[in-house]
């Protein structure tokens, strides 16, 4: 098994959860008393948070490839950034690192096309709904089309990632307002969703919508671990 280096942190609620997933993954793969073989730096977020919304990207682009490195000294044979916003440097990364970023895109776009799927809504931070970043990759790598909420639709989406879900606060009413966006994104045409931020899955689950729902933090993970498993790259 490959050595899984987490970039985690973003925060550690949904980084929990990826220990979680690969762990269940390496079990239902291997069987017996096997678990994940990973390095973990975990991020304060606070400190991320504020550099983001200040848009020094420049800054958090050098901690995470100086994070990276320190992972791939100690022993880590790929990278997984466990948020969809940070994949903004994933490109710096690989080229600084040497390692293989596992994008998370990547996995929920082969996820997405299993399906049969050709055109998704996105829903997370407003750095991932409203960049290229993820949406290139979706439609360059995958074919894949992807819609976004109206701009005050974004704004609500965003606000309760970074005011209730990055702290574990999960509320009825935020859940209403995201099966809304959700329902007026599948009117203009989306026939699936992704959950573009790894706390979203935390808010919002299969049973509360019609359209499949795509949990980018459950996908990352399998996929990470399929990586680890079976790759011989």
């Amino acid at each position: 098994m490959k050595t899984i280096g987490m970039l985690g942190g973003m925060s550690w609620e949904s980084t929990l959860e990826y220990y979680r997933y690969m762990n269940q993954a390496v079990k239902e793969k291997l069987g017996d008393s096997h678990s994940v073989q990973c390095l973990l730096y975990s991020f304060d977020f606070h400190q991320m948070k504020i550099l983001q919304h200040e848009g020094k990207w420049e800054v958090l682009t050098q901690q995470m490839v100086e994070q990276a490195m320190n992972l791939k000294k100690a022993g880590a044979d790929f990278i997984v950034i466990c948020t969809n916003t940070m994949h903004l440097m994933a490109t710096d990364i690989e080229k600084e690192t040497g390692l293989k970023v596992l994008h998370i895109a990547d996995a929920a776009g082969m996820a997405i096309k299993r399906l049969g799927i050709q055109k998704v809504a996105l829903l997370g931070t407003q750095f991932t709904m409203e960049g290229t970043f993820y949406k290139d990759v979706l439609k360059n790598h995958h074919g894949i089309e992807t819609i976004i909420p109206e701009e005050a639709d974004r704004q609500i989406v965003h606000t309760i990632i970074y005011n209730q879900l990055i702290k574990g606060d999960i509320r009825n009413e935020s859940r209403n307002e995201y099966i809304r966006i959700i329902d007026s994104l599948a009117s203009k045409g989306a026939q699936g969703v992704i959950l573009g931020c790894t706390e979203i899955p935390l808010l919002i689950h299969q049973k509360d919508v019609s359209l499949p729902v795509f949990d980018t933090t459950r996908i990352h993970s399998e996929a990470a671990v399929e990586w680890a498993i079976n790759s011989l790259a």
